[in-house]
């Protein structure tokens, strides 16, 4: 089943980039256009549309599967990324690090409590009211990020 599951993510990942692509836009706009053109050849019939109906559904049905694979990658890629952050941060919440296996109602008082936070921190010095975002310049030698 492994080997299934990774050759899936590999077509899954080719797949997105592929269809995901300026060419793809282009070739799925020219199929509309071309059958949009043969349609008074067809005589805008029953079976003329369906072609397009069945062909649209189909590959929109595939794709729901490898765009939600590409997805749960990305988002497991970044909370890892955040997990490793919220790790070596002093002063981090360490209750965020699995923030995303609360549930809502979890999720929603986490929320409330960080709001709370940020309204009070707001109002220290150095700090902007709107939005808690330090005005204060960048500490000598971190104005680029880390490469």
């Amino acid at each position: 089943m492994r080997g299934l599951s990774e050759a899936f993510r590999r077509f899954a990942q080719v797949a997105s980039l592929v269809t995901g692509s300026a060419l793809a836009f282009l070739l799925a706009a020219l199929v509309v256009i071309v059958w949009a053109v043969t349609g008074p050849l067809f005589g805008f019939s029953d079976t003329w549309q369906l072609v397009i109906n069945t062909a649209t559904t189909v590959v929109t049905f595939l794709m729901v599967f490898l765009i939600q694979n590409t997805q749960n990658r990305d988002s497991q890629a970044v909370h890892a990324k955040l997990d490793e952050l919220l790790i070596h941060s002093r002063g981090a919440d360490n209750r965020l690090i699995d923030a995303e296996d609360l549930s809502d109602e979890e999720l929603k008082q986490l929320k409330q409590h960080f709001q709370k936070l940020a309204n009070s921190i707001g109002s220290s010095p150095g700090r902007s009211k709107t939005n808690g975002a330090s005005t204060k310049p960048p500490a000598k030698g971190r104005t680029q990020p880390r490469k």
